[in-house]
């Protein structure tokens, strides 16, 4: 099946002007301005002219709950597991799932399953193993087996410092689990991510610092999230990118107190001079968030949702930030830092991961692996 998108305005995301993109199977295959009809006898074809459109890589959400979170008020807290649907039509074609504070009554089994069964369903879905505790808890009963021979897992995550809900972990236990990590990416290629969980305790990025001043580790293995919790913490985190770091951002929704929006942590991460390629921003879709009280009990929550992410996007270029400069964290930043080649951008060779944007910069239409799975726009097959 080859798809021709004619007349798209492309973000690759540098801006790129307006070209025909030619896809065909799971990847692009060609891109060019007003590239010619294809020969008779390749196949079925099928045209879209998207007049003007601007079309950019699918965004990569590498932080959501796709088994659902929650639970830290009893069982009636639990949140439900994310569709496929809540997925892509938030613009998400890649997702790394997480199973967070629960890893009791959520299990890494079935992580792995629905990991599994996102990918059956069409679009690209990794997972890590692990949860909040230490010493992590596998499926084979090592961290480096589960990244070397479970297929979707790329690191452990995601463990938690500076939170009362972590198991206070030490420096030597962190270590441990981020050398694991390193050495198993080592032996298959992947990125052997350590993501981790930042609370709001005194001590926020401290272990890591320490793991950068005494270990061999590279800063690279190291991926903390939440950092945009509070200022001290953002202030800390971007000190870390300096230092090659990739920190993540969590795109919250509705009032945090004393949270920075990702748009806010983005603007300041950008004015700081820190390496551009050394952020991201992710959607804790299907998590809980939380408010607790003095004595550590759940007075308040809500619930992460993927289509924060592009909420973050159209507040930023709405402000007059150039969409080149934006979609990075969302895609080819995150894409870099989990060795995905084929992810994160548009070009011949690439995975097919692409939307379509709207004039009001709204999702218009979502192809992910080469198959429409949001789709507004007109087609015409031949």
């Amino acid at each position: 099946m080859f798809w021709i998108l004619r007349n798209a305005n492309l973000f690759c995301p540098d801006p790129v002007g307006f070209v025909d993109i030619v896809v065909c199977g799971r990847s692009v295959v060609t891109i060019g301005n007003t590239l010619p009809s294809l020969p008779d006898g390749l196949g079925p074809q099928c045209e879209i002219d998207l007049q003007g459109k601007r079309v950019v890589p699918g965004i990569i959400d590498c932080h959501a709950h796709v088994t659902g979170g929650g639970g830290e008020a009893g069982p009636a807290t639990r949140v439900p597991p994310l569709s496929i649907t809540t997925i892509v039509e938030a613009g998400v074609t890649t997702v790394v799932g997480v199973l967070g504070t629960d890893g009791t009554t959520r299990t890494v089994r079935d992580l792995v399953a629905t990991t599994n069964g996102l990918n059956d369903q069409g679009i690209t879905a990794w997972c890590y193993t692990g949860s909040y505790e230490v010493p992590p808890i596998t499926l084979t009963g090592r961290v480096r087996d589960d990244v070397v021979f479970l297929a979707p897992v790329v690191g452990v995550g995601e463990v938690a410092l500076s939170d009362h809900r972590s198991s206070q972990p030490t420096v030597a236990e962190i270590a441990k689990i981020a050398a694991d990590c390193h050495v198993a990416g080592l032996l298959t290629g992947k990125a052997g991510i350590l993501h981790l969980h930042l609370g709001d305790g005194k001590r926020g990025l401290e272990i890591v610092r320490s793991l950068l001043d005494t270990a061999e580790i590279p800063a690279r293995v190291f991926h903390p999230t939440h950092c945009n919790r509070n200022p001290w913490l953002w202030a800390d985190a971007m000190e870390l990118a300096m230092r090659g770091v990739t920190i993540d951002v969590t795109a919250y929704e509705g009032d945090c107190p004393g949270e920075l929006t990702a748009a806010q942590a983005l603007l300041q991460y950008w004015d700081s001079g820190a390496p551009r390629e050394r952020i991201t921003v992710s959607s804790d879709g299907g998590g809980c968030i939380p408010t607790f009280d003095s004595d550590g009990r759940m007075v308040q929550m809500d619930v992460g949702r993927p289509h924060s992410l592009m909420a973050t996007v159209l507040s930023l270029v709405n402000s007059g930030v150039p969409l080149e400069q934006v979609l990075p964290p969302f895609t080819s930043n995150v894409a870099k830092l989990f060795r995905w080649p084929q992810k994160g951008r548009i070009a011949p060779g690439t995975d097919a991961d692409l939307l379509v944007l709207d004039e009001a910069g709204h999702i218009s239409d979502v192809m992910a692996l080469g198959r429409w799975v949001v789709r507004k726009t007109v087609v015409e097959c031949f």
